[in-house]
């Protein structure tokens, strides 16, 4: 797979899953309990023997360059690397990146040192378990010049992806971006054959952002001042190049909004998620912390996930995520809550100023009482806190040291509640 080069794209501002985004770019969000987005399309390359990685980043991506930095460290036998390649100023280009594929365009020096006869562009914000070997091995097989990744999606979730058209050796005919909600695209529905559900006509081919192009094919595709795939790269191949579906029929979610994200975060909890983090066979790495296990002290944790370096003392936990080094003091109780717990333990010397000072500790205080939320990490929740509790008519906004977006409430990193506050 050497002739492989993954390229993961993880420059966007990501503006819909503000405010998680921002102090972080959007694949450096915690996900789980103890990942990052962009563990996923990491792991997917990794688990098919897919080693020289580069993610392109611009925004917001201290986070994200420190969490790759800490985590995958290849060995000097594997000639495998996840390096950062972060927006710059060169003597050919002194802009940003002005979308998906002029990010590549203004990379290709780095790349072409790899000489690959293959690009693989994934996207750093998706969550999905795919057999990267399978599609690469069909796209050979096919004799195509790209090769787009596809799956079966609803009018609804057409409205804001790429539909296409493919005849019957799943060669892609015609490409349609983000047709909108109401734009009348029933030509473009799936045969019945690649139809999930076969009784539901409503059901189109959505691109999933997942490409493999020929070496020569990128080098072409690109020599333009085009600047996205989606938009305008793609359709314009279609017309002179063989571009072909890979059809993918896994769970794939696109983690596009805080609903979204806070949705598939609170699936994992179920008994059988969909997209299951427990698979010995092609797991999803992430930084090794070296934390002790969780501890529950007479506590009562239903449906719920906990992850490494939390103490839980007389909580009930309901349908909830419990990241990495929570604490969560007598009490409390949580409620269809994703905490992202903290990047750090606090000393007894800086709880006694906390105290001093009459702020509390990072983590959830006593009597808390938290319901249908988002709590970034390293959050203070003092004692007594009600947050989504209350019969409060709540519209979406900024309300200071809290934010409602689409209908879910959720306190950004960082951020202090003093005991009894009410959201």
């Amino acid at each position: 797979m050497s002739e492989v080069l993954s390229i993961v794209l993880g420059g966007g501002k990501g503006t819909r899953l503000f405010p998680l985004t921002q102090s972080r770019s959007k694949p450096a969000v915690p996900f789980g309990g103890k990942y990052r987005l962009v563990d996923i399309p990491i792991s997917n390359c990794i688990n098919a023997k897919l080693r020289q990685i580069y993610i392109v980043t611009q925004f917001n991506s201290a986070s994200l360059h420190l969490h790759i930095g800490q985590t995958y460290l290849f060995d000097t036998f594997t000639n495998g690397f996840v390096e950062i390649l972060a927006a710059e100023q060169t003597f050919e280009h002194s802009g940003w990146y002005e979308g998906t594929a002029d990010a590549v365009r203004k990379n290709f020096p780095h790349f072409r040192t790899q000489n690959p006869s293959y690009y693989l562009i994934l996207s750093g914000d998706q969550l999905y378990r795919m057999d990267l070997e399978d599609m690469l091995q069909k796209h050979k097989d096919s004799g195509a010049a790209i090769t787009i990744a596809c799956t079966t999606v609803s009018r609804e979730d057409a409205s804001s992806l790429g539909i296409l058209k493919v005849d019957k050796s799943n060669r892609i005919t015609e490409f349609m971006e983000k047709p909108g909600p109401t734009k009348d695209i029933t030509d473009y529905r799936a045969p019945a054959e690649l139809r999930t559900d076969k009784n539901k006509e409503d059901t189109f081919l959505g691109s999933m952002g997942i490409y493999v192009f020929n070496a020569k094919a990128m080098e072409d595709c690109l020599s333009n001042e085009l600047t996205d795939f989606g938009k305008e790269i793609i359709p314009a191949a279609i017309n002179n190049l063989k571009v072909n579906a890979y059809i993918f029929d896994g769970y794939w979610e696109d983690i596009g909004t805080i609903r979204n994200f806070y949705e598939c975060n609170l699936e994992l909890t179920t008994l059988k998620p969909r997209f299951d983090f427990y698979d010995e066979e092609r797991p999803i790495y992430t930084h090794m912390r070296n934390l002790p296990p969780s501890k529950m002290n007479f506590s009562n944790m239903n449906q719920s996930i906990a992850a490494e370096g939390c103490i839980i003392t007389n909580a009930n936990i309901t349908n909830s995520i419990v990241g990495i080094r929570t604490l969560i003091e007598s009490g409390s109780s949580l409620n269809g809550v994703v905490c992202m717990g903290a990047d750090f333990y606090e000393t007894e010397a800086q709880k006694a100023q906390n105290a001093e000072a009459r702020v509390p500790n990072v983590g959830i205080g006593r009597g808390a009482i938290i319901k249908g939320a988002i709590i970034d990490k390293n959050v203070c929740v003092g004692e007594g806190c009600r947050i989504g509790v209350d019969d409060i008519k709540r519209t979406d906004g900024n309300y200071g040291h809290y934010y409602i977006v689409d209908g879910i409430i959720v306190i950004p990193k960082n951020t202090i509640l003093y005991p009894g506050t009410v959201i």
